[in-house]
């Protein structure tokens, strides 16, 4: 998929479920890839009796990189300008995300058509996780 601009609007949006019942095991994986070794992700002791929160939860930036694969199923591979985001609540385990692009703008940049979305990752509450921009280039 990648957006063309005589087919898009301002309004247009797309939405993707990107993780249902996200495992504690996709968290640790994603400490290894990242080496991000934070104890609040993996050592449930640690973070229930040192940090005081119920359980482990999801890096930040886990969820952006989850978002960021909606984005450019949306939008397109190498079309991507812009991306930048705010975590906003947690990602605990078992959480559902579903990540949505909305048309914000549309505009005329150096002889390119870009297009401005705002980014938002909600969980099976329909609550917040993250909320952000993106830029893109049309095709």
């Amino acid at each position: 998929m990648s957006l063309n601009a005589s087919e898009i609007k301002v309004g247009d949006s797309y939405s993707e479920l990107i993780v249902e019942d996200l495992t504690r095991t996709q968290i640790v994986q994603y400490a290894g890839a990242s080496g991000d070794y934070n104890p609040v992700h993996s050592d449930e002791k640690f973070v229930t009796e040192v940090a005081g929160y119920p359980t482990v939860f999801a890096h930040g930036m886990l969820t952006m990189g989850m978002t960021g694969r909606m984005i450019t199923n949306y939008v397109g591979d190498g079309r991507l300008t812009y991306y930048g985001v705010r975590f906003v609540n947690q990602v605990w385990p078992g959480d559902t995300l579903t990540a949505r692009a909305e048309i914000a703008g549309i505009r005329e940049e150096d002889g390119e058509t870009l297009v401005d979305l705002t980014i938002s990752t909600t969980n099976q509450d329909e609550n917040f996780v993250l909320t952000g921009n993106a830029t893109a280039r049309t095709s």
